[in-house]
């Protein structure tokens, strides 16, 4: 016969189970509305010529996020970086993409560190960020490009997130200025442009710190951005879904068994 301890214990279970339950199904609703606020392969189709996205979140929703709009000749491409993952590394994503939309639907004079600087303003405004001890630490790291499609020149800059572009087999590195979108610095400064004429068969990526901070199985050491480096040159020439292809095996194999320690992005194009 069952005593009242057991029956109790039961009970208790199965609230926590429903509860985890209910966890769960509430974050897998908000993945939803988070991938719904990024663009779709059928967007993607339409405004690059070839692209991919491996996009994989450490806890079903992200703090890296991806974008992309046209407006006008411009075609704006970023990746994003924001503090933490989860829940609130999800909630600042949002918060990014909505300040992108904002400020890149209403400008028509186009310059990449142009909009960085803005959107710090606005991530600062937002999170009341004005230097003080007291103040979030919250923040977004981000690539930003802007691809005249007159001109064919790119446009990039970088708040703590670097541009790879590989041409003929070479990787080439655009650095990013070492400072994030939020948290008032002592002395503030300006973004910097750096302007990079295309050409055809020119395929760039821009990524979160995910992949190059991720743990091996094997060997419990960190994989490293020189070792995404040197991943992505070997890709040269191969499909963009076939590197996708490649980056999610490299990475899944080094990862094993290991728990994934962050949010994972790359996003591939070509213009």
């Amino acid at each position: 016969m069952r005593t009242d301890s057991q029956n109790n214990s039961d009970l208790v279970s199965m609230v926590q189970n429903q509860v985890l339950d209910d966890h769960f199904a509430s974050l897998r609703y908000a993945g939803i509305i988070q991938k719904a606020l990024m663009p779709d392969n059928e967007t993607l189709k339409g405004l690059l010529k070839d692209s991919f996205v491996l996009f994989l979140p450490r806890d079903i929703v992200s703090g890296d996020f991806y974008y992309v709009l046209r407006n006008h000749q411009y075609v704006c491409i970023a990746a994003g970086d924001c503090t933490g993952h989860g829940v609130p590394g999800a909630l600042l994503s949002i918060l990014g993409i909505s300040f992108l939309n904002d400020i890149l639907q209403s400008r028509t004079d186009y310059k990449a560190n142009r909009v960085l600087n803005i959107m710090r303003e606005k991530v600062m405004k937002a999170l009341h960020q004005t230097g003080e001890k007291a103040m979030t630490m919250d923040s977004i790291d981000i690539a930003l490009c802007i691809f005249d499609t007159e001109k064919a020149i790119l446009q990039y800059s970088g708040a703590n997130r670097p541009l790879f572009m590989l041409r003929n087999g070479e990787l080439s590195e655009y650095k990013p200025d070492k400072m994030t979108i939020g948290l008032a610095p002592l002395k503030e400064n300006a973004f910097t442009n750096q302007i990079i004429d295309i050409n055809r068969g020119d395929s760039f990526y821009l990524f979160s710190d995910g992949f190059a901070d991720q743990f091996g199985e094997r060997t419990d050491k960190k994989f490293k951005q020189k070792s995404l480096k040197q991943l992505i040159s070997s890709l040269s020439g191969l499909p963009m879904s076939r590197q996708k292809e490649k980056l999610e095996n490299a990475f899944l194999e080094w990862k094993g068994k290991t728990q994934q320690v962050d949010d994972v992005l790359v996003f591939g194009f070509q213009l």
